[in-house]
Parts: structure tokens; C-alpha cells; sequence
């Protein structure tokens, strides 16, 4: 399994230490390099800085929230093909919606499992290979 997340660089934005700590402690273990941040606000000059493979956004958030901050990432040339999922505490089909509107890949309801974090990376790093191998390098 860890084979497609060895060195996959993972962004994680929530405003909860918790869930960043814990997701951070099950990634590294993975072999994944982590970058975390407070809010949308925090993420976008370390998204600049590291470009992420994915990003794992909170949607409740103060300053940005997790909605304004998938649509930025998504309307940015540079980052708009970088898998985002949206992490929410409310599994409500309006979230999931609004979250595919503003250009989310993925949707977790929070708490998760470390099963359904890395179910959700290896979606990701399939579809990643999936497309590596049909754009072959120019």
C-alpha cells in the first residue's frame, strides 16, 4: 500500500490541532512529506512554496474558508490540477455538492479512519499514474 504514497507530498489545512497532528503522524508514517497549515489564509503561500501532490482542505475555517480555498487553488493555473479533498465533520449531501462546484476532488467526513485517509490517497495516486501514463513526458 505504501508504495504510490512513498514521497507523496501532502498538504493538510484544518484549524484543528488534532486533526492536523494526527493526520500529519499518519502520513509520515506512510513515508508522505507533510505540510500543514491553520486555515485557507495560512495554505496559499506554503502551496506556493511546496506544491503539494494533494491537499486535504477543513471546509469550516476562520478568515478562509475550506470552499473559497479549493476554488483559489482551482483557479490558479499552476495548482489547478492538484487533487483536493474537503474535509468536513457534516457528511450532508449540500456540502459534498458545494464542494464539487468549487472544484473538489474528494470529500472526507471527519472524525475518519486511517483507512479512509488512505483509501482516498490511493484513489488519488491511481488516477495520478492513470494520467502520467497517458501524458507521457514532452
Amino acid at each position: 500500500m505504501a508504495s504510490d504514497l512513498e514521497a507523496m507530498k501532502v498538504m493538510i489545512i484544518d484549524d484543528s490541532n488534532t486533526i492536523r497532528r494526527t493526520a500529519e503522524t499518519l502520513l509520515a508514517k506512510a513515508g508522505c512529506d507533510v505540510i500543514t497549515a491553520v486555515d485557507g489564509f495560512d495554505s496559499l503561500a506554503k502551496i506556493a512554496d511546496s506544491e503539494p501532490d494533494v491537499i486535504f482542505v477543513d471546509i469550516m475555517m476562520p478568515r478562509l474558508d475550506g470552499y473559497q480555498t479549493c476554488a483559489l487553488i482551482k483557479n490558479n493555473n499552476q495548482f489547478k490540477e492538484t487533487p483536493v479533498v474537503m474535509l468536513s465533520s457534516k457528511d450532508g449531501l449540500f456540502d459534498k455538492a458545494k464542494g464539487r462546484i468549487v472544484g473538489a476532488d474528494e470529500y472526507l467526513t471527519k472524525p475518519f479512519s486511517k483507512n479512509e485517509l488512505f483509501e482516498v490517497l490511493e484513489k488519488i495516486a491511481a488516477k495520478a499514474k492513470k494520467t502520467a501514463e497517458v501524458l507521457p513526458e514532452a
